[in-house]
């Protein structure tokens, strides 16, 4: 018997109530043998011909989405619970690419059948909520026990083009092995340029999945380099063996290191990751799989600011709070040059420059009060002040002012 959340035996009993058979599917039953907690719940709904039925029934329980619809599912946000209820399909390739499927819906089909259309065996087992049964008709809980990653079907593995990238994440989070024929599958799809099908989108979706959901992530890339994964991130092809496990070993680190929200931790992932490449690598390498300009911008300035940790002063961290939030590059300067960044930090943190600049003492309404004329000179005279305040460390107006009398002349 698995357990679920009990507050879904409400929605069970509906749908029993209609002749419905529910069976929980896919991660959350392969989470459950892995002991991973999880509130997202696919459930597959046998005995049944309409999705607009089961928006019908499951109306009384919520606001239902049908956004995916056209592929059999419709959500259902219940008491704390992400809840995708489906109906069983077959896939049919019909062109290139991750979404070049035909979608076949058939309550006609039995379990296994409509599991056959899963990627790995660990992703095809179900739990029949009613008889209490767990429903494994491709061995993924032994999969799990001896810690394998097998394919349902090797043919309708290869033909998606995502499922390589997948298959890297999952044997990373999971520390699993490729089985063998699965690692000769993924090689040969790499070989052919199937990634190359996939929009960036995806690839980045999975990028981040390595990276905030592996213990060490390292695992997975050095999988995706034994894969022939250089083929499509071609960038590494510049680095040594040496150079390669020095980043790996760093980003590994930052997942221990220090608690980050995620996009803090993506983009300092990111920028460890790609800190043995040159810009115009970095670049290209970021290009191909995001087309968001901050994370590259961010990225590509914690590898431009020139910053040591051997010899600085209070001006050296004033103009680097201009630049960057201090606390977020001490994390990168520490994972990726292997030297203690507490006095950086300790320093900024005194000076109240950690997360952001000093704000200039003077305004344009004090070199009025000044007697200046507003003129376009104001900016440059402003700049010049705010330097001042920053390299003498001034804490007060009246010590600017005082500067900048002596600096004009008043």
């Amino acid at each position: 018997m698995m357990k679920y959340p009990k507050r879904l035996d409400t929605i069970f009993n509906k749908l029993y109530e209609n002749n419905i058979t529910p069976v929980i599917v896919g991660g959350y039953v392969r989470d459950k043998f892995l002991g991973i907690d999880s509130n997202d719940i696919d459930i597959e709904l046998y005995g049944i011909s309409s999705l607009d039925e089961v928006e019908k029934i499951l109306e009384e329980f919520g606001d239902v989405n049908s956004v995916g619809k056209s592929f059999g599912v419709c959500k259902l946000l219940y008491e704390g619970l992400d809840l995708d209820f489906s109906l069983p399909r077959e896939d049919t390739k019909i062109t290139s690419g991750h979404q070049g499927f035909h979608i076949n819906i058939d309550h006609h089909l039995d379990f296994k059948t409509a599991a056959s259309r899963r990627d790995f065996t660990i992703n095809a087992m179900g739990y029949d909520v009613k008889a209490k049964q767990l429903l494994d008709p491709f061995g993924g809980k032994e999969d799990i026990q001896n810690k394998k990653l097998r394919a349902v079907d090797n043919t309708k593995f290869a033909q998606d083009p995502l499922r390589v990238l997948r298959g890297v994440v999952f044997a990373s989070r999971f520390e699993m092995k490729l089985e063998s024929s699965l690692e000769l599958i993924c090689k040969e799809m790499i070989q052919n340029r199937l990634l190359d099908e996939l929009p960036k989108e995806r690839i980045f979706d999975e990028m981040k999945k390595l990276l905030l959901k592996s213990k060490k992530p390292s695992k997975g890339f050095y999988l995706l380099k034994k894969l022939g994964g250089f083929l499509y991130f071609q960038e590494f092809t510049a680095l040594s063996a040496q150079a390669y496990e020095s980043v790996l070993s760093a980003v590994d680190e930052l997942k221990t290191c220090c608690s980050l929200d995620e996009r803090t931790f993506i983009v300092l992932a990111l920028a460890v990751l790609t800190s043995e490449l040159t810009q115009a690598q970095t670049t290209n390498f970021l290009q191909r799989m995001t087309n968001e300009k901050k994370i590259i911008k961010k990225v590509l300035l914690l590898h431009e600011i020139d910053f040591s940790l051997e010899s600085f002063n209070d001006y050296d961290l004033y103009l680097l709070s201009i630049n960057i939030d201090i606390e977020f590059y001490s994390h990168y300067l520490h994972v990726t040059q292997k030297k203690d960044v507490q006095a950086l930090y300790n320093r900024a943190k005194e000076l109240h420059i950690l997360h952001r600049p000093s704000p200039p003492l003077l305004e344009g309404k004090d070199l009025i009060r000044l007697g200046l004329q507003p003129s376009k000179e104001f900016s440059q005279i402003l700049q010049k002040s705010y330097e001042a305040q920053l390299r003498y460390n001034f804490k007060d107006k009246d010590s600017v002012l005082q500067w900048l009398k002596k600096e004009l002349l008043i």
